[in-house]
């Protein structure tokens, strides 16, 4: 006999277009010069929102990944096993071009475009992307050494994955990793201790071999086929290529030592590591290896913010799609006046999100113009740390809309909310990136004042926004012993006056004037769903831009 019926609740959200019910991230992709990407993106956004892809990202972080330190005899192999699901991911991210696309296809708009396919694919599976990013990442700084990057062309843009053991010359396509943090140092990269001794005191410097010998704290997919690292020489920090396997078929002696036990991320491996005297090839001039991989920081970072918009995005269309479904107290909470206001909330958040970071991929497009240079050197880490930082409410609050629903691991959301902080800790935490944006601002002053006219033009006629920007201008008034403390207050004034200069350019005018009324000063410290009653007659039209899918 049953007991009860099984009512009220939320299907599953499958089977749809991520890229296609994404009125937003379509229009961003066509203006910032990447239309010609756009039926790839359509495909793409179909084939990652089927359930047989998302029952992938399911089961990759269902079943973890394994480390085998030693086979059946005793032999050092170091081998981490993979669910066939992670390779699947990966394989599809390959095709879709995300490791490589604007080094294979350079042009205006190729940033774009790769930033979109992206976008979509960190909606779906997040922990596939680290190997993806740091390969990406890697590129331009391997371009740096011509002989040895000649060696790798092939590998690193090919459209396929080979997720074989195997040495380089004898793969189809190759990944590689970053192992940059040591136990003592953690962001402060300049305190490692791991040395790089030359193997022929005549050839030393660039594109020689050198035997690297330390541990690394986070030696991330560590199943790369080489990882670039920091090490220390005779004349200070250089950056090296460290491949898996030697050119003599045997394995360069990287230990992994244990994978790390993550709140998140966990599809992906991360690891522990020594390294007795492992080959590396110095990339770069010798103890210039932190500015060598400033170059590599400045695509993590970006990717960083770009995932980080795509949880978000995530989040509110899983919110949205249950509060359409679900009832309480005789309505749909999407017809419930504060759900409203709470959803509305989140949809103008991650359509600003959206426009920051597709307007931030669109100005590694060009990089000798000088105002996108700006954008690079310093809206990067500035975006890096607010978009980040809000993911991490963001979430909570979408989980919070399903109830107890979202609380539980059978659903999406818990794992979304897990997945949330590493963007904000990885590649810098959120001081870090702050003081990073005020070096930039000191070393790009013509840049930054460049950024200052962008605002100054946008919030002409404009109250609010000029609010932002005459806050802006008072902050950068102040001692020079007060600017560190009020690092974040800036940042956090900076990335909102670009935000609210976005939406009044891109977004429809009432859901501009609702972003910007609703992050104003007289707000801070605000919650999700505190939009004013201004706002009320223009939220359905939000709600149905933020997720136009039908019901």
């Amino acid at each position: 006999m049953h007991t009860h019926e099984i009512a009220n609740q939320v299907p599953d959200l499958k089977d749809y277009n991520l890229y296609a019910t994404d009125p937003a991230l379509g229009e961003g992709v066509r203006r910032e010069a990447a239309g010609w990407h756009a039926c790839a993106l359509t495909s793409l956004g179909a084939e990652l929102g089927s359930a047989d892809v998302l029952e992938l990202a399911e089961l990759a972080n269902r079943h973890t990944p394994e480390l085998q330190t030693h086979d059946r005899t005793g032999h050092r192999i170091d081998v981490v096993n993979f669910h066939p699901s992670w390779h699947t991911l990966l394989g599809l991210l390959r095709r879709a071009g995300l490791h490589a696309l604007p080094w294979i296809q350079p042009g205006d708009g190729a940033h774009v475009a790769r930033a979109a396919g992206y976008f979509l694919h960190a909606q779906v599976e997040a922990g596939s992307l680290c190997p993806t990013t740091m390969t990406f990442a890697a590129i331009p700084v391997l371009q740096q050494e011509p002989a040895l990057f000649e060696q790798l062309r092939a590998p690193l843009f090919a459209r396929e994955h080979d997720g074989r053991d195997l040495p380089i010359q004898q793969k189809r396509s190759i990944l590689v990793g970053m192992g940059m943090t040591e136990k003592q140092g953690g962001s402060d990269v300049r305190s490692n201790a791991s040395i790089a001794m030359p193997m022929d005191m005549q050839a030393q410097g660039r594109g020689a071999p050198y035997l690297l010998s330390g541990h690394k704290w986070f030696f991330s997919a560590p199943m790369c086929d080489a990882h670039m690292m920091l090490a220390r020489t005779e004349n200070g920090l250089s950056c090296f290529f460290v491949p898996r396997w030697l050119p003599d078929g045997g394995k360069n002696p990287i230990l992994i030592q244990r994978l790390k036990d993550k709140l998140g991320n966990r599809s992906n491996s991360s690891s522990e590591i020594e390294f007795a005297e492992a080959l590396g090839i110095m990339v770069g001039d010798e103890g210039r290896g932190i500015p060598t991989i400033i170059e590599m920081a400045n695509h993590t970072r970006l990717d960083c913010v770009i995932g980080s918009a795509a949880l978000m995005r995530q989040a509110l269309v899983q919110a949205l799609h249950h509060a359409r479904h679900r009832s309480a107290f005789g309505r749909r909470l999407a017809e419930q006046p504060l759900m409203r206001n709470v959803l509305a909330d989140l949809a103008l958040e991650s359509e600003a999100a959206t426009l920051l970071m597709l307007k931030l991929a669109h100005a590694f497009d060009a990089p000798d113009d000088p105002l996108a240079r700006a954008w690079k050197r310093i809206v990067t880490p500035a975006a890096k740390f607010w978009i980040c930082k809000r993911a991490l409410e963001f979430t909570g609050e979408c989980m919070e809309v399903w109830g107890g629903n979202g609380y539980v691991e059978t659903g999406p959301m818990a794992r979304l909310y897990r997945e949330a902080p590493v963007n904000s800790i990885w590649e810098g935490s959120g001081n870090v990136m702050c003081l990073d944006v005020l070096r930039a601002v000191e070393r790009e002053a013509q840049g930054f004042a460049l950024l200052l006219e962008e605002l100054r033009q946008a919030a002409a006629g404009h109250a609010l926004l000029q609010q932002r920007v005459d806050a802006l201008k008072a902050m950068l008034s102040a001692p020079p012993e007060q600017r560190e403390a009020l690092a974040r207050r800036f940042v956090q004034q900076l990335v909102l006056a670009l935000q609210g200069m976005l939406m009044l350019r891109h977004a429809p005018a009432a859901s501009a004037d609702a972003f910007l009324a609703g992050r104003c000063e007289a707000d801070g410290g605000r919650v999700y769903g505190t939009l004013g009653a201004a706002t009320a007659a223009a939220q359905e039209g939000i709600l149905l831009r933020a997720w136009p899918q039908a019901a």
